[in-house]
């Protein structure tokens, strides 16, 4: 290591070490609310206050830590991503966002520079929403778009989202209180792994990203009738699960046939689920995503449709119930400015990428001007224990992140 890449060494250094928090053994998996999440709750905490900031828990679990400005109560530039993860997740997707703007924050205190705006740093809780049936959950809180319909949402072993949150030491009650307006955000900057091999491809550390897809999932049940496997004829079963599989490969279908878009079955559940049972129902889930909204909420009804049609041809029930709708956002011109200019006083030529995963900066973008930053992983693999980043990109990207808030704070004094 050379001092060239002493942030990067402290940023890897402490993704490794928050790694350690996991609800199963022998891999990464951090879902809401769970104990591994209190746990990387608490040592990101431990880490805010122990690098100068003020920080705190709030009530729907976000990690939050502040340092004023040139005066107490001014707006704040949020730094930061989310630290729950999927199921046998890698390390970086979430926290190197959150690790690099704190050792960026760190920096900053360190260097004792005085900024014309407070200096937030935030782990969100609820970004993969894995557990519970939400959307962004934790960040839509601060955007003031939490659905109170969320709190009765359960999980696969039944457990409510309102009673996990309160034995996770969070507030049902207090989370209309979290809405901000944007009057108190100056901005949001987010690092985070690409997810793709765009930037390998290039042998670019960093890209600048210009927007992310919308994002629409369902929850989808096909209902037959479940009958003995030897004794009903191939021409009278009512099968749940061969006419999900036929919807499946509807949404394959269908997806392809729109530009830039992706539609995915990603898990289903076969009721009974037993070798000698034909399938009384299937539930299973929708995935579609496309960078502009109307092709998006187009290729949605599509895929409704044939479903339809292939549960009335084969006599069984369908329905679907939407649980998430996300908009497509573009992110800020002037901030991705901001850092594609950090990026070339390193000496990078930063790509310009489109996300076709989403995040927090969608919340954040209601609240005000958000951009990310993107980070070359290898492989371009996520969501994967195989996830991959280097030392050296990891310092570039803080250096970048850095000097980002140092050139908007000299522009907002100026």
């Amino acid at each position: 290591m050379t001092e060239t890449h002493r942030l990067g060494a402290r940023v890897m250094a402490l993704i490794d070490d928050l790694a350690r928090h996991t609800d199963e053994p022998g891999r990464l998996t951090r879902l809401y609310l769970s104990p591994a999440h209190r746990a990387t709750a608490e040592a990101v905490l431990g880490l805010m206050r122990a690098a100068g900031l003020s920080a705190r828990i709030d009530a729907v679990g976000n990690v939050v830590g502040r340092r004023e400005g040139r005066e107490p109560g001014l707006p704040a530039l949020v730094l930061g991503s989310h630290i729950d993860s999927v199921v046998d997740a890698g390390r970086y997707d979430g926290p190197l966002g959150v690790v690099g703007g704190l050792v960026a924050a760190q920096e900053i205190i360190a260097r004792g520079a005085v900024l014309p705006f407070a200096l937030e740093v935030v782990a969100f809780g609820d970004e993969e929403n894995v557990r519970f049936p939400t959307s962004l959950s934790t960040s839509k809180a601060w955007a003031g778009q939490y659905r109170p319909e969320w709190l009765e949402g359960r999980d696969a072993g039944a457990t409510r989202l309102r009673d996990a949150l309160v034995a996770f030491g969070g507030d049902p009650d207090g989370i209309p209180a979290l809405a901000r307006s944007p009057r108190d955000v100056v901005g949001y900057l987010e690092i985070h792994i690409e997810q793709g091999p765009a930037l390998e491809a290039a042998g670019q550390p960093v890209g600048v990203v210009t927007g992310i897809v919308g994002l629409t999932r369902a929850r989808c049940t096909v209902t037959g009738e479940a009958n003995h496997a030897g004794t009903v004829p191939m021409g009278m079963r009512r099968d749940a699960l061969a006419a999900a599989a036929e919807m499946a490969l509807a949404v394959e279908r269908l997806g392809e046939g729109v530009p830039g878009a992706v539609a995915t079955v990603g898990s289903l559940a076969v009721t009974p689920g037993a070798v000698n049972v034909i399938a009384g129902r299937v539930d299973f889930t929708l995935d579609v995503r496309a960078p502009e909204d109307g092709a998006r909420r187009a290729l949605v009804a599509a895929i409704d449709a044939a479903c339809r049609v292939i549960a009335g041809r084969r006599g069984v029930g369908y329905s679907a119930e939407i649980y998430m709708d996300n908009r497509a956002v573009d992110l800020d011109p002037g901030l991705r400015a901001c850092l594609d200019a950090a990026a070339r006083r390193h000496g990078f030529a930063p790509l310009r990428l489109a996300s076709g995963a989403t995040h927090d900066a969608v919340s954040m973008a209601a609240l005000g001007p958000a951009a990310m930053l993107f980070v070359r992983c290898r492989g371009g693999i996520s969501h994967n224990p195989a996830e991959s980043i280097t030392l050296e990109d990891a310092d570039a990207a803080t250096r970048v992140l850095l000097d980002a808030v140092l050139a908007l704070a000299e522009a907002r004094a100026g």
